[in-house]
């Protein structure tokens, strides 16, 4: 059981990606945990789940690959899920009950008029993970489609599902609660435990966490303590009911004036303003504020923005320090092999102008 089955590789989206040792009990424990927590709601032998992310990715390896085919389900591979006039029409082939995706493919499906004609009749699970889940998106998918999107979290290194949201207890705007024999828990920057309700780094314990990184000792000592505690990178609030929340990555923070401001509240706010597709926050270096905000945008196609617009629509729905100093209209954004917006590289991209400039 605690032979590695195979070395996963991390979507390093914040640094170099590194060899994930997961064991058969890792893989076989995150199998089991996903269908306890799934019930009865999804019937044996009986499911049409569609499969839109690269099999090779952890999140579709262990929901596709391993869980679907261990309840008998008909997995439906989307083998590029960009190309939308050919996903649509693969989709429009079965009554599918089942749909896997992140916050980035939801927004660009219920842009699309072919999608929205669609038969959702059958549609009764539909799972987000891999990147926060946008209120506005959550709000769409379910008027498009009727169905509500449980939001879960996971990483490689926890092969990878750590919570979810139960069918008959969805609470958007949440990750859910942790899987069977899955211990959560915050803490501050020394190490202490924090209390319910306390926003802290995320820490994992249970029989999905990975036996460390391949041939990188130092960096498995960096995350994974002698206990058996994985630190997460993400920050985070336990709340009393036993649902957690994620605040944001910690390499992601941007600290201006002292006060901490996090990217996913920036861009869940920026995604209400009609005709705004995609959007990131990031902070880039400021002389007075240490650093200062900029926001990316994407507009839906056909439609048009302002900087004003945008600059005004935050001064309306955020406080003070967390407004943006600058805004920077795209065609598009830098994005991972699933679709996961790639901050790093903006913030890449800001400070070799930077380093440019002087």
């Amino acid at each position: 059981s605690d032979d590695v089955a195979v070395l996963q590789y991390t979507g390093g989206t914040t640094g170099v990606a590194k060899g994930a040792m997961l064991t058969h009990r890792n893989i076989i424990a995150n199998m089991l945990q996903c269908r306890g927590l799934m019930g009865s709601e999804l019937g044996l032998g009986c499911e049409t789940m569609v499969a839109p992310l690269p099999l090779y990715h952890i999140y579709a390896f262990t929901f596709h690959c391993m869980t679907m085919m261990l309840i008998g389900a008909h997995n439906v591979l989307i083998t590029n899920p960009r190309d939308l006039p050919a996903f649509i029409k693969d989709l429009s082939k079965y009554r599918f009950t089942g749909f896997v995706g992140l916050n980035t493919l939801f927004v660009a499906l219920c842009n699309s008029e072919d999608f929205r004609k669609l038969d959702f009749s059958g549609l009764k699970a539909t799972f987000s993970g891999g990147m926060a889940l946008q209120l506005a998106t959550a709000e769409r998918w379910q008027a498009v489609t009727g169905c509500t999107i449980c939001e879960g979290y996971g990483m490689t290194e926890t092969a990878p599902v750590v919570s979810v949201n139960p069918f008959q207890n969805n609470q958007i705007g949440t990750i859910g609660i942790p899987m069977p024999s899955t211990r959560c828990k915050v803490i501050d920057d020394e190490g202490n435990d924090l209390p319910v309700g306390a926003i802290g780094e995320l820490c994992v314990k249970g029989p999905q966490v990975m036996k460390g990184y391949w041939q990188r000792p130092e960096a498995t000592a960096e995350v994974l303590d002698a206990e058996g505690w994985l630190k997460t990178g993400d920050i985070a609030i336990i709340q009393d009911d036993g649902y957690m929340r994620i605040v944001d990555r910690k390499k992601d923070m941007i600290l201006v004036s002292g006060f901490n401001v996090y990217p996913n509240e920036l861009e869940d706010v920026l995604a209400t303003l009609p005709g705004v597709l995609q959007c990131a926050a990031i902070g880039v270096p400021d002389e007075r504020a240490g650093e200062a905000i900029k926001l990316f945008v994407v507009t839906r196609p056909g439609e048009s923005l302002t900087k004003e617009q945008v600059m005004q629509h935050m001064h309306d729905n955020v406080t003070g320090y967390k407004r943006p100093k600058y805004v920077e209209f795209r065609e598009s954004l830098p994005t991972t092999n699933v679709g996961k917006i790639l901050r790093r590289e903006l913030r890449d991209e800001e400070l070799k102008k930077l380093a440019a400039a002087s």
